[in-house]
């Protein structure tokens, strides 16, 4: 292997600290945050396009067997964790809560899973198969569920238009669907196999890029307005646990290994694909949360690994860095 590929190997068997890294050099350093702004597009896709190459889609097939799971999964994920966020919004508003945070709140439950939920599942002894089924359908899907519950659960479906948005998605998701196809075709699995390592680590390198330019203008926000910020944070932690609740005792009767996994889907939602379709018609507070909700996505795994192991009966996970 050369050196350079030594290297992306390794970033990819580092990706938690380097993603954090990347999280803390946009907020510290906040010119390089905007110099890698333009990048926010190619850093959500490539990592997107290279985990469906790395993803089992044979899982899918697997799951054929018991498709009304599948469908109340992905329907509890796209549909029902919206719009229970958004009546528990609706709820706190008179209290003070901020519009753009609801607003903001509603549209991260309204995403789908972040796709290395699957890698993460691997890491935390959970079920693998389950999460690349859900994961697979809930990314194909989310351009056609997304954009009317924006219209109807807060103002940017409204204000960029339904279609407009359906078409973002779709364009997003299907180039990264259509590419990963490709490679799957024309490179062998056993190839694929062997640079797995290598793979991961580009498409870690890829979200380095995506977190640090996520973070522009964050820091200056902080600065300017350090009670929303605190807020914000303080809700991005709050909401991924709280979904993560709300999955795991929803779908608790499928056995703890099972619930599990769907209570990490639950939590972690790929709010970087909607920001990235919404192209700047969401509102400067709304990015902000987008990014700094990436900071409990990036950390609460490994801090609730122990906690998971507990609630496994004390199995640990793969001998593998998420």
């Amino acid at each position: 292997m050369s050196a350079l590929g030594s290297v992306i190997a390794l970033a990819g068997r580092h990706a938690t600290p380097l993603l954090a890294g990347g999280i803390l050099l946009g907020l510290a350093v906040p010119p390089l945050a905007a110099l890698a702004k333009p990048l926010l597009v190619p850093a959500l896709v490539i990592p997107l396009a290279l985990a469906l190459v790395r993803l089992d889609w044979g899982a899918v097939v697997a799951w054929r067997r018991r498709p009304l799971l599948l469908a109340t999964l992905t329907a509890w994920l796209l549909v029902a964790t919206p719009l229970a966020v958004a009546v528990l919004v609706a709820l706190l508003r008179p209290f003070g809560l901020p519009a753009s945070l609801a607003e903001a709140l509603v549209l991260m439950a309204a995403a789908s899973p972040i796709v290395s939920s699957v890698a993460l599942a691997l890491f935390l002894g959970l079920d693998a198969s389950l999460a690349a089924a859900a994961v697979l359908a809930a990314t194909a899907l989310v351009p056609f569920t997304l954009p009317p519950l924006a219209a109807l659960l807060s103002d940017v479906g409204i204000a960029i238009g339904t279609a407009e948005l359906v078409l973002r998605l779709v364009a997003l998701v299907g180039s990264a669907f259509a590419a990963a196809w490709v490679v799957r075709r024309r490179v062998p699995a056993t190839t694929l196999a062997a640079w797995r390592e290598r793979i991961d680590g580009l498409a870690v390198l890829n979200l380095v890029v995506f977190a640090v330019a996520i973070m522009d203008g964050v820091t200056a926000l902080a600065l300017r307005a350090p009670a929303f910020v605190a807020a914000a944070l303080a809700a991005a932690f709050a909401s991924n646990l709280l979904l993560q609740a709300a999955g795991f005792l929803a779908f608790r009767r499928l056995g703890r290994r099972a619930a599990l996994t769907v209570a990490l889907l639950s939590g972690n939602c790929n709010m970087g694909l909607v920001l990235v379709a919404l192209q700047g018609r969401a509102s400067f507070e709304v990015a902000a949360f987008f990014a700094l909700a990436q900071i409990p996505m990036y950390t609460l795994p490994a801090l609730l690994a122990p906690a998971y192991r507990r609630l496994l009966g004390g199995r640990p996970g793969p001998a593998r860095k998420a």
